[in-house]
């Protein structure tokens, strides 16, 4: 089964390192949320990670051919942009494009995983409307159906929620937990305390350069913590619910 593992793992803007020396390993199965403030590193590491940032020490995804990289990783970054007026199922059937020899159609198989990535993000009702014309928080659910029609044992998210209204942030969230619950590696950047703590098996916070913090969310996510980290004071209950946390105000 395949994950990500980084070793000794180094990514500079400039001359300046924004990550230093990371070593981690998330497996299939977890659904690990990568937190930080703003300008620590989330983004970074996973472009660095998937090969699209020029980086020192090793990933094992950036270490795969092109070809196998495709079929193996699933990316959706924080630019949420669609360039050409297709419809909503064309655009989501290119997910399926690593999967097909050149000038193939999708096959059975195909379509069924369109069929599903459709289904999973609500969009039956948008099968023919033009993507370009949705608004952007349907554009975000078509692109997040697009990495799931693809079908790969990694799922890389950069801030998936971003531009979802609450109930679709929950249903995002569940749905990138039962990916993980299936045997995906899913990895996500966030800025949502309360949805992390909530659907994450796992949090990585980055800081300074490193990693400040690694572990389940009940042992990360720490008044101490979000006070050295975040200069943030959170209420933290454990609920029947699952657990919350507020941000209730600045440190400082």
């Amino acid at each position: 089964m395949t994950g990500l593992t980084l070793t000794d793992f180094s990514v500079a803007r400039g001359p300046c390192d924004v990550l230093r020396d990371i070593s981690l390993s998330i497996g299939p199965g977890e659904c690990v949320g990568l937190l930080g403030p703003n300008g620590a590193g989330k983004t970074t590491l996973m472009r660095g990670a998937l090969g699209l940032m020029k980086h020192r020490g090793r990933s094992s995804l950036s270490d795969l051919p092109l070809q196998t990289r495709a079929k193996t990783v699933a990316w959706l970054p924080q630019a949420r942009e669609i360039a050409w007026p297709v419809s909503v199922e064309t655009l989501i059937a290119l997910g399926r494009l690593p999967h097909l020899a050149p000038g193939a159609k999708p096959s059975t198989a195909d379509q069924a995983a369109i069929d599903s990535a459709i289904a999973r993000m609500g969009l039956e009702g948008f099968r023919d409307r033009i993507a370009t014309q949705l608004s952007g928080g349907e554009q975000a659910r078509v692109l997040i159906a697009r990495a799931l029609a693809q079908a790969t044992p990694v799922l890389m998210v950069d801030e998936p929620a971003a531009g979802l209204d609450p109930a679709h942030q929950i249903t995002l969230m569940q749905t990138l937990a039962t990916e993980a619950t299936g045997g995906r590696c899913v990895i996500t950047s966030m800025h949502d305390l309360g949805l992390a703590a909530r659907f994450c098996t796992r949090l990585v916070v980055l800081s300074r350069g490193g990693v400040a913090a690694d572990g389940p969310p009940h042992r990360v996510l720490t008044p101490e913590m979000l006070a050295d980290v975040f200069q943030i004071r959170a209420h933290i209950a454990q609920t029947e619910h699952g657990p919350i946390v507020q941000p209730v105000g600045v440190i400082g």
